[in-house]
């Protein structure tokens, strides 16, 4: 079960990712069909993975701020991590607050949607 939810994730990161280069002004991805696949895939993968292992830890650690301001660091802490996937993919360009701000809402969003666990 575990590894299913880690998959929804990945999947997740991958799918907002793309609306994101396509709907977000001033994202991007650098290259031809083949690179942009490959940066892609790998970004997600990495932000997926983040979202999975890494976010809980910074969540639980930063409890007390979240609590005095109303769950408004979560924002925080979501825009961080793109802007660090940011940084580690070079091909990924997110230029801009705003565009930032916008594709951490869109990851925010389609992790909503897509589900996480198989209900039984």
């Amino acid at each position: 079960m575990r590894t299913r939810s880690l998959l929804w994730y990945i999947i997740a990161s991958i799918i907002a990712l793309f609306v994101a280069t396509l709907i977000v002004p001033n994202v991007s991805i650098e290259g031809e069909t083949i690179q942009y696949i490959k940066v892609l895939l790998l970004s997600g993968l990495v932000l997926g993975l983040i979202n999975y292992f890494i976010k809980p830890l910074i969540k639980t650690i930063v409890f007390p701020l979240r609590l005095l301001t109303f769950g408004l660091i979560n924002l925080v802490i979501n825009i961080l991590i793109v802007w660090c996937v940011d940084i580690l993919f070079l091909e990924l360009s997110i230029e801009g607050l705003l565009s930032l701000f916008l594709t951490s809402l869109i990851v925010w969003i389609v992790n909503i949607i897509i589900p996480k666990k198989k209900k039984l």
